[in-house]
């Protein structure tokens, strides 16, 4: 008989309340009757709901890496409650008789796999695209750059005219301007720099409401990165154009301009692993307000290679209840498949399915293994990746250290991290950011604090001028001591 923890079956949720929602289900005894087929591919049950007939729920697992369920209530989420509360059944061991599979469930699977046996047919079995439709794709992208190219151009004039006036002058100068560029953005392809240009114009809105120099600092770098992507991207455009290839390629450009990946792109181009397996080390929400969405994030290690990945969810506020939420994961996800983006030290990864195996001393000891040892050389790795203005302002990193603690500086108290020949960094928050310098006083183990490893977000601060580090997660020889969830 099948059985599920409570991490895969969180993984399959839409949200948070359709697990607990789930789990009070099968507490309650809201199954009337539960079946499995004799081959263990299929799982049905009767529940109890607000109607008057009981709803009939079933888990098909034909396809492991992708089950399907099924539900005849009404609820639009999907696996619904009662797929949850199904699934928590078979985690709480409980009967299910033996019985036959539906009919219907039998011709659905014919005609999934009859689906999927044509997706799988030998390329040089499918008809061939036309010479003719081939060059009116290419056509259809040149064009496409061609108007990102003008909407550059617009967006050089504005910053242009920013620098000029100098944005010492952004206490009193109207957004309007800027706040109609920044809508005509989309209509040019360019969902990226529309993006830079909101947040901009947020910095410029908050600056002339309290006249808060780290308004004009932010909004300074915004600019400064805003410059270097329209540098970048007007001559990245341009040479596409000349050699006549407008395709989506691995440059990083591709999506910082708004390109959105497909899977099947990503693995076309080999960005991609077969058979990782991810251990989490971090995870959190915020609100980006430039770009109206919440965003969850997560920060994971590659068990095997020690690569630190990143998993981004953005969930839009117009759309928040039809996209999943994300959550912590706290077991080690193994992936058939794993999808990698362009860019250098914490890619981002996506994949479609996982499995879920406990965390065990030996994946502890390996990722502790991958820790930097130098807190000197992981900062100048830091520093080159920061540099590149079309990278984030940050990156994260797993430190090894001898101690963590409190020192006494003529800046009053701080937190700090020491490595092993004595090279030290220091621990804190930064604005904007959860901050989760207040766990750190808490955690009740003083051995998590001694010959361990913490992972945190590098960063730069303008007003200390220094690099300073984000702690997120201690990882231990016993397990990972979060700071954030």
């Amino acid at each position: 008989m099948r059985t599920f923890s409570e991490q895969q079956i969180a993984a399959f949720a839409p949200n948070a309340n359709a697990v607990s929602n789930g789990r009070k289900i099968s507490i309650g005894g809201g199954f009337v009757s539960r079946m499995r087929s004799e081959d263990d591919s299929f799982y049905m049950g009767e529940c109890k709901g607000s109607g008057k007939s009981n709803y009939v729920v079933s888990a098909d697992f034909a396809d492991e890496d992708h089950p399907v369920f099924r539900c005849s209530c009404p609820s639009r989420q999907f696996p619904c409650k009662h797929s949850l509360a199904l699934m928590f059944e078979m985690a709480a061991g409980k009967e299910f008789a033996a019985g036959e599979i539906p009919a219907d469930i039998l011709d659905k699977r014919e005609k999934k796999q009859a689906r999927e046996a044509k997706k799988a047919e030998p390329a040089g079995e499918k008809k061939p695209a036309s010479e003719k439709s081939i060059r009116a794709g290419k056509a259809a992208k040149a064009k496409k750059i061609k108007k990102q190219l003008e909407g550059l151009r617009l967006m050089k004039q504005l910053t242009d005219q920013l620098m000029n006036t100098g944005l010492s002058s952004m206490g009193s100068v109207s957004l309007k301007n800027y706040r109609d560029l920044a809508k005509q953005l989309g209509d040019y392809y360019l969902p990226g720099p529309q993006n830079y240009f909101n947040q901009l114009i947020l910095e410029m809105e908050a600056y002339q409401k309290d006249s808060d120099k780290c308004h004009y600092h932010q909004a300074v770098e915004v600019l400064k990165r805003l410059r270097a992507l329209e540098k970048k991207a007007a001559a990245y455009l341009n040479e596409k154009l000349e050699t006549d290839q407008p395709e989506a390629d691995d440059d990083v450009l591709y999506e910082k301009l708004g390109g959105i990946w497909k899977l099947e792109q990503l693995g076309e181009l080999g960005l991609l692993k077969e058979q990782a397996r991810l251990l989490q080390l971090s995870f959190q929400v915020h609100y980006d307000a430039a770009r109206k969405e919440y965003i969850d994030q997560g920060y994971w290690v590659d068990v095997d290679t020690g690569e630190i990945c990143a998993t981004c969810n953005y969930r839009p506020v117009k759309a928040l209840k039809y996209v999943k939420q994300e959550d912590s994961c706290f077991e080690v996800a193994r992936i058939g498949r794993l999808y990698y983006y362009p860019g250098s030290i914490n890619r981002r990864v996506r994949w479609d399915m996982a499995t879920f195996e406990p965390v065990t001393a030996k994946v502890l000891a390996a990722v502790k293994g991958y820790a930097q040892k130098d807190v000197s050389a992981a900062v100048k790795l830091a520093k080159n990746e920061m540099k590149n203005l079309l990278s984030e302002d940050y990156c994260g990193m797993l430190l090894s250290f001898s101690r963590v603690g409190v020192i006494e500086t003529e800046q009053g108290k701080c937190w700090v991290l020491e490595d092993h020949a004595g090279g030290r960094i220091e621990l804190a928050g930064r604005d904007g950011w959860q901050d989760g310098m207040e766990a750190l006083p808490q955690i009740p183990d003083p051995e998590v604090l001694k010959e361990q490893a913490l992972f945190g977000l590098l960063y730069y601060d303008a007003g200390k001028h220094r690099i300073r580090m984000y702690p997120c997660s201690f990882v231990t020889d016993k397990g990972i001591v979060r700071l954030l969830y």
